[in-house]
Protein backbone atom coordinates (compact mmCIF):
# COMPACT_ATOMS: atom_id res chain seq x y z
CA UNK A 1 0.00 0.00 0.00
CA UNK A 2 0.92 3.47 -0.99
CA UNK A 3 1.60 6.03 1.57
CA UNK A 4 1.76 9.44 1.46
CA UNK A 5 5.80 9.48 1.23
CA UNK A 6 7.19 11.21 -1.75
CA UNK A 7 10.60 10.22 -2.61
CA UNK A 8 11.75 13.00 -5.68
CA UNK A 9 14.86 11.53 -7.46
CA UNK A 10 16.36 14.19 -9.18
CA UNK A 11 19.39 13.71 -11.77
CA UNK A 12 22.29 14.57 -9.40
CA UNK A 13 24.62 12.77 -7.63
CA UNK A 14 23.78 10.03 -6.01
CA UNK A 15 25.21 7.85 -3.84
CA UNK A 16 23.37 4.21 -4.81
CA UNK A 17 24.10 2.49 -1.88
CA UNK A 18 22.41 5.43 0.25
CA UNK A 19 19.28 5.98 -1.71
CA UNK A 20 18.61 2.02 -2.14
CA UNK A 21 18.89 2.17 1.66
CA UNK A 22 16.75 5.05 2.60
CA UNK A 23 13.51 3.57 -0.58
CA UNK A 24 14.10 0.32 1.33
CA UNK A 25 13.11 2.01 4.60
CA UNK A 26 10.11 3.22 3.31
CA UNK A 27 8.34 0.09 0.95
CA UNK A 28 5.53 1.92 0.74
CA UNK A 29 6.75 5.30 -0.79
CA UNK A 30 5.58 6.90 -3.88
CA UNK A 31 8.84 7.41 -6.17
CA UNK A 32 8.83 10.09 -8.80
CA UNK A 33 11.74 9.81 -11.17
CA UNK A 34 12.41 13.47 -12.79
CA UNK A 35 14.38 13.10 -15.93
CA UNK A 36 17.42 11.85 -15.56
CA UNK A 37 16.82 10.60 -12.10
CA UNK A 38 15.94 7.52 -14.24
CA UNK A 39 19.49 6.70 -14.34
CA UNK A 40 19.75 5.68 -11.06
CA UNK A 41 16.54 3.57 -11.34
CA UNK A 42 17.90 1.99 -13.99
CA UNK A 43 21.51 1.05 -12.40
CA UNK A 44 20.04 -0.30 -9.56
CA UNK A 45 16.76 -2.06 -11.34
CA UNK A 46 14.22 -0.59 -9.31
CA UNK A 47 10.74 1.02 -11.73
CA UNK A 48 9.38 4.41 -10.15
CA UNK A 49 5.54 5.34 -10.07
CA UNK A 50 5.95 8.12 -11.97
CA UNK A 51 8.73 9.76 -14.57
CA UNK A 52 8.21 13.69 -15.08
CA UNK A 53 10.09 15.46 -17.32
CA UNK A 54 11.28 16.82 -20.73
CA UNK A 55 13.56 14.38 -21.12
CA UNK A 56 16.63 16.02 -22.33
CA UNK A 57 18.96 14.69 -20.24
CA UNK A 58 18.39 11.33 -19.96
CA UNK A 59 20.15 8.44 -22.24
CA UNK A 60 17.89 6.88 -25.26
CA UNK A 61 18.46 3.33 -23.74
CA UNK A 62 16.91 4.65 -20.56
CA UNK A 63 14.28 5.78 -21.58
CA UNK A 64 13.61 3.38 -24.07
CA UNK A 65 13.45 0.82 -21.18
CA UNK A 66 11.42 2.17 -18.69
CA UNK A 67 8.84 2.94 -21.90
CA UNK A 68 8.63 -0.80 -22.39
CA UNK A 69 8.02 -1.62 -18.60
CA UNK A 70 3.93 -1.49 -17.33
CA UNK A 71 2.81 0.61 -14.07
CA UNK A 72 4.59 3.56 -14.50
CA UNK A 73 2.54 7.21 -15.17
CA UNK A 74 4.11 9.39 -17.50
CA UNK A 75 4.17 13.09 -17.14
CA UNK A 76 6.05 14.63 -20.49
CA UNK A 77 6.90 18.39 -20.16
CA UNK A 78 7.50 20.71 -23.03
CA UNK A 79 11.19 21.61 -22.78
CA UNK A 80 10.47 25.09 -23.42
CA UNK A 81 9.26 26.07 -19.92
CA UNK A 82 9.94 28.05 -16.95
CA UNK A 83 10.48 25.22 -14.42
CA UNK A 84 12.93 22.43 -13.88
CA UNK A 85 12.20 18.77 -14.23
CA UNK A 86 12.64 18.53 -10.33
CA UNK A 87 10.12 21.32 -9.36
CA UNK A 88 7.66 20.30 -11.92
CA UNK A 89 7.95 16.94 -9.94
CA UNK A 90 8.07 18.13 -6.58
CA UNK A 91 4.72 20.49 -7.53
CA UNK A 92 3.39 17.19 -9.14
CA UNK A 93 3.88 15.14 -5.75
CA UNK A 94 1.99 17.57 -3.93
CA UNK A 95 -0.93 17.96 -5.91
CA UNK A 96 -0.90 13.75 -5.70
CA UNK A 97 -1.26 14.14 -1.95
CA UNK A 98 2.21 13.98 -0.26
CA UNK A 99 2.61 14.31 2.77
CA UNK A 100 6.20 14.60 3.32
CA UNK A 101 8.48 15.00 0.09
CA UNK A 102 12.28 14.13 0.09
CA UNK A 103 14.40 15.36 -2.70
CA UNK A 104 17.11 13.23 -3.80
CA UNK A 105 20.05 13.36 -6.56
CA UNK A 106 19.36 16.96 -5.93
CA UNK A 107 23.02 17.69 -4.89
CA UNK A 108 26.21 17.73 -6.76
CA UNK A 109 27.68 19.22 -9.95
CA UNK A 110 26.43 22.55 -10.74
CA UNK A 111 25.87 24.68 -8.04
CA UNK A 112 22.93 26.86 -9.91
CA UNK A 113 21.11 23.58 -9.78
CA UNK A 114 22.36 23.05 -5.61
CA UNK A 115 20.77 26.58 -5.03
CA UNK A 116 17.45 26.22 -6.95
CA UNK A 117 16.39 22.73 -5.21
CA UNK A 118 17.23 24.31 -2.47
CA UNK A 119 14.92 27.12 -3.20
CA UNK A 120 11.95 24.07 -4.06
CA UNK A 121 12.55 23.76 -0.25
CA UNK A 122 10.14 26.84 0.38
CA UNK A 123 6.70 25.40 -2.08
CA UNK A 124 7.06 22.64 0.46
CA UNK A 125 7.40 24.94 3.15
CA UNK A 126 4.45 27.10 1.91
CA UNK A 127 2.06 24.21 1.28
CA UNK A 128 2.51 22.93 4.75
CA UNK A 129 4.31 19.75 3.62
CA UNK A 130 7.11 18.55 5.28
CA UNK A 131 9.68 18.21 2.84
CA UNK A 132 13.80 17.34 2.70
CA UNK A 133 16.77 17.42 0.97
CA UNK A 134 19.30 14.68 1.18
CA UNK A 135 22.31 13.12 0.45
CA UNK A 136 24.29 10.92 2.28
CA UNK A 137 26.06 14.08 3.82
CA UNK A 138 23.44 15.93 4.49
CA UNK A 139 19.94 16.69 5.84
CA UNK A 140 18.52 20.09 4.39
CA UNK A 141 14.93 21.64 5.83
CA UNK A 142 13.39 25.22 5.58
CA UNK A 143 11.49 26.09 8.71
CA UNK A 144 9.19 29.20 9.46
CA UNK A 145 9.02 27.35 13.46
CA UNK A 146 10.86 25.64 15.95
CA UNK A 147 12.29 22.33 15.66
CA UNK A 148 13.49 19.89 18.09
CA UNK A 149 16.32 17.34 17.26
CA UNK A 150 17.26 14.52 19.17
CA UNK A 151 20.91 13.41 19.32
CA UNK A 152 20.32 9.45 18.38
CA UNK A 153 18.31 10.87 15.62
CA UNK A 154 20.14 13.78 14.16
CA UNK A 155 21.55 12.98 10.22
CA UNK A 156 25.38 13.18 11.57
CA UNK A 157 27.40 15.10 13.85
CA UNK A 158 26.62 18.97 12.74
CA UNK A 159 24.28 21.22 13.04
CA UNK A 160 24.02 24.45 10.55
CA UNK A 161 21.09 27.39 10.96
CA UNK A 162 21.09 29.70 7.66
CA UNK A 163 19.20 32.53 7.52
CA UNK A 164 17.19 32.18 4.69
CA UNK A 165 14.78 35.73 5.28
CA UNK A 166 16.76 38.97 6.00
CA UNK A 167 16.49 37.73 9.66
CA UNK A 168 15.32 35.56 12.03
CA UNK A 169 14.17 37.10 14.96
CA UNK A 170 14.57 35.97 18.92
CA UNK A 171 16.63 32.90 18.42
CA UNK A 172 17.11 30.56 21.17
CA UNK A 173 19.21 27.73 21.01
CA UNK A 174 19.02 25.31 23.58
CA UNK A 175 20.65 21.71 23.93
CA UNK A 176 23.59 23.02 21.95
CA UNK A 177 27.60 23.28 22.27
CA UNK A 178 27.33 27.07 21.02
CA UNK A 179 24.06 28.00 22.72
CA UNK A 180 21.87 31.22 21.64
CA UNK A 181 19.02 33.50 23.77
CA UNK A 182 17.13 35.37 21.96
CA UNK A 183 19.19 36.42 18.64
CA UNK A 184 18.73 38.00 16.43
CA UNK A 185 20.41 35.93 13.15
CA UNK A 186 20.90 37.93 10.09
CA UNK A 187 22.89 37.51 6.52
CA UNK A 188 26.12 37.98 5.44
CA UNK A 189 27.94 35.72 8.11
CA UNK A 190 28.99 31.99 9.05
CA UNK A 191 27.56 32.19 12.48
CA UNK A 192 25.53 29.60 12.59
CA UNK A 193 27.52 27.47 10.67
CA UNK A 194 28.80 23.68 12.42
CA UNK A 195 26.84 23.29 15.88
CA UNK A 196 26.84 20.24 17.98
CA UNK A 197 23.71 18.85 19.95
CA UNK A 198 25.37 18.20 23.75
CA UNK A 199 22.16 17.26 25.02
CA UNK A 200 19.80 14.14 24.53
CA UNK A 201 17.71 16.83 22.68
CA UNK A 202 18.08 20.16 21.07
CA UNK A 203 15.61 22.76 20.42
CA UNK A 204 15.50 25.58 18.07
CA UNK A 205 13.07 28.41 18.89
CA UNK A 206 12.36 31.97 17.22
CA UNK A 207 9.60 34.11 16.21
CA UNK A 208 9.89 35.35 13.01
CA UNK A 209 11.68 34.61 10.10
CA UNK A 210 12.44 31.31 7.53
CA UNK A 211 15.83 29.28 8.45
CA UNK A 212 17.66 26.85 6.52
CA UNK A 213 18.11 23.70 9.14
CA UNK A 214 21.38 21.83 7.58
CA UNK A 215 22.88 18.39 9.22
CA UNK A 216 25.66 16.97 8.32
CA UNK A 217 28.69 14.76 8.74
CA UNK A 218 31.86 14.46 7.52
CA UNK A 219 32.09 11.48 5.98
CA UNK A 220 29.41 9.55 4.38
CA UNK A 221 27.84 6.22 5.78
CA UNK A 222 25.64 3.75 4.35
Amino acid sequence: MKTGHFFVISGGTIEDAFVCGLLDESPGGVILAADSGMEFLYRTGRKPDVIIGDFDSVRPEVLAWFKGQEGIVWKQLNPVKDDTDTESAVRLAIGMGAEKITLLGATGGRLDHLLGNIELLGIGLTAGIRMELCDAQNRIRMIRHGISIKKTEQYGSYVSLIPYSEAVEHLTLSGFLYPLSDYRLTGFCSLGVSNEIVDEEASVTFDGGILLVIESRDDAIF
